[in-house]
């Protein structure tokens, strides 16, 4: 057994004691495994293990790997995650690769990806994301701006609007985590309350898993959990 199938076997039973814990079906939840700076070989040894849902930082270097593995494995079918912030003239390659997008925080971003998505592909599964404890270097839509922009993004073609994804600050405090969560777990039922059909809630990682599974999260997001420590850059 290879590393990361112990690691992806060793999440796996923390999404379900999570679950069992809070009267959570597992199957419920899905994990991401977050390759950010692993290469496609980490990324192999993954889809060997069984995983087939991946989350990627930085487009150029997810586009590499959705390149390298179709090219690897052309009969096994993967969904990509972008879950880095997103400029604007990082859309078009992102709407031509990728099958999800987390981190729509604005309708400019929403606009672009819905036009270069393109026609013979399904339509992107798009993601908002909420800055849900108001930090004010992060990315994201303040929780009182979201029922608009969601109705726009609602109506875009070539998208299709999920649900949300937070990022909020790190804390140890498992109460602490898990208040901040069903704040956006509020923001999420407030969304759906107004009309839309919401389905997705993307929070919690390799530290907090727990308190967002406990909040109600559908995907944790988890990298170290998976892959390790990220490899040191030069």
């Amino acid at each position: 057994m290879t590393t990361i199938e112990h690691n992806l076997q060793s999440q796996h039973l923390r999404i379900r004691e999570a679950c069992q814990r809070f009267g959570r079906d597992p199957a419920s939840v899905q994990l991401l495994a977050v390759s950010k700076t692993f290469g496609p070989d980490a990324v192999a040894q993954a889809v060997a293990a069984g995983q087939r849902c991946f989350g990627e930082n930085y487009v150029q270097e997810g586009v590499d790997k959705i390149l390298s593995l179709r090219a690897s494995h052309p009969d096994v079918a993967l969904a990509w995650h972008c879950i880095g912030p997103l400029q604007a003239n990082k859309t078009r390659p992102v709407a031509e690769h990728f099958d999800w997008v987390h981190t729509i925080d604005r309708l400019k971003i929403a606009q672009r990806l819905s036009d270069q998505r393109p026609a013979h592909l399904p339509p992107l599964q798009v993601c908002l994301q909420v800055n849900v404890d108001g930090g004010a270097n992060k990315s994201g839509v303040a929780p009182d701006e979201v029922a608009a922009l969601a109705q726009a993004v609602a109506q875009l073609p070539r998208l299709t609007l999920r649900g949300l994804m937070c990022i909020p600050e790190p804390t140890s405090d498992f109460e602490a985590a898990k208040s901040i969560f069903e704040s956006a777990r509020d923001v999420f039922d407030a969304a759906n309350a107004s009309g839309l059909s919401l389905d997705v809630l993307s929070m919690g990682m390799s530290d907090d898993l727990e308190a967002a599974v406990a909040a109600g999260s559908t995907i944790v997001r988890v990298g170290r959990g998976v892959f390790g420590s990220r490899p040191l850059k030069a």
